[in-house]
């Protein structure tokens, strides 16, 4: 009989570190372990996910499924009794070893009908609506600390490397003669902070010729964890492609967006790519998806000249 470990995290910054530690303390023996890449979502399935998707294939009947957490494993009621009941359906036992579910038996079924026992299910459907409260709570705090924030003047995202109160001064050393690399140590930036607060008094930019054609900027904007999610399931340009995997993965509560840094042109390609999700002839729109494109819509709308 084998002992299955599975762990996961939700986003590429977070470490396995308390789940190793909970899962050590249980003192499993001879553990095989199925960890999924960092940033796998809770909002994906668990039987769409690769590597529970493994340990499912690799298990025998008589084999324990051992995680530190219930959460990690899945994120709401569905979720819980999908995954019950393929593991009895392979006869595969669940150990919890923290959390409310690690004082339950959820594999305990009825002795002559087999279905989940009541009890059972009364528990797994209460303790996981009180997870998804604890969950939407978090978010909407967070998201009345961020307007709060901006009503005070305050901006999120990265910081200039050069602020804009010395940006005017640091013009002004340069046109008196100060050196990009002097600028650079003076105020403890990079030289390509520099650079940039000075790109149009550079002799590269002044040589441009007047007629001729300017090159397109990249614009960074985000976008909804929806789209991004339907995108990566679609076929793209490379160009399009290379913009969605170098996209920086922000949370936002329980979902996520995908901040893109891309020109406008790919922007547009990106959005006409999703447009199913406004609804298809004959396939109704998803309401959720639907709200997710039209915010990227918007966004990408914004920047049209």
């Amino acid at each position: 009989m084998a002992n299955l470990v599975y762990k996961r995290v939700s986003t590429d910054q977070q470490s396995t570190a308390r789940q190793d530690l909970v899962l050590a303390e249980a003192g499993i023996e001879d553990p095989v372990v199925f960890e999924e890449d960092p940033g796998t979502s809770s909002r994906l399935h668990p039987l769409q996910r690769p590597k529970f998707g493994e340990l499912i294939t690799y298990a025998r009947p008589g084999d324990t499924v051992h995680i530190s957490e219930m959460f990690r494993l899945v994120r709401g009621n569905q979720h819980i009794l999908d995954v019950l009941d393929v593991l009895h359906r392979d006869r595969l036992a669940l150990r919890i070893h923290d959390g409310a579910f690690s004082a339950m038996d959820l594999t305990a079924r009825h002795p002559r009908t087999g279905e989940l026992l009541s009890t059972v299910k009364f528990m797994v459907q209460t303790l996981a609506a009180a997870g998804e409260l604890q969950r939407d709570l978090q978010r909407e705090l967070t998201y009345d600390g961020l307007r709060a924030a901006e009503a005070r003047g305050a901006k999120g995202g990265r910081r200039p490397a050069v602020a804009a109160a010395t940006a005017a001064d640091v013009r002004t050393a340069y046109l008196k003669g100060r050196s990009i690399a002097a600028l650079a140590r003076d105020h403890r930036v990079s030289r390509g902070a520099i650079r940039t607060a000075l790109a149009d008094l550079l002799p590269e930019h002044t040589a441009i010729e007047k007629d001729a054609p300017a090159t397109e900027l990249s614009v960074t904007l985000d976008m909804p964890g929806k789209v991004a999610d339907y995108l990566r399931s679609t076929e793209l340009e490379p160009a399009e492609r290379v913009a969605l995997d170098q996209g920086t993965t922000v949370r936002r509560g329980q979902g996520y967006t995908l901040r893109v840094t891309a020109v406008l042109a790919v922007h547009r390609q990106l959005l006409a790519r999703c447009q199913p999700l406004g609804g298809a002839q004959g396939v109704p729109a998803v309401p959720a998806q639907r709200k997710a494109r039209r915010e990227y819509e918007n966004r990408v709308s914004a920047l049209t000249p």
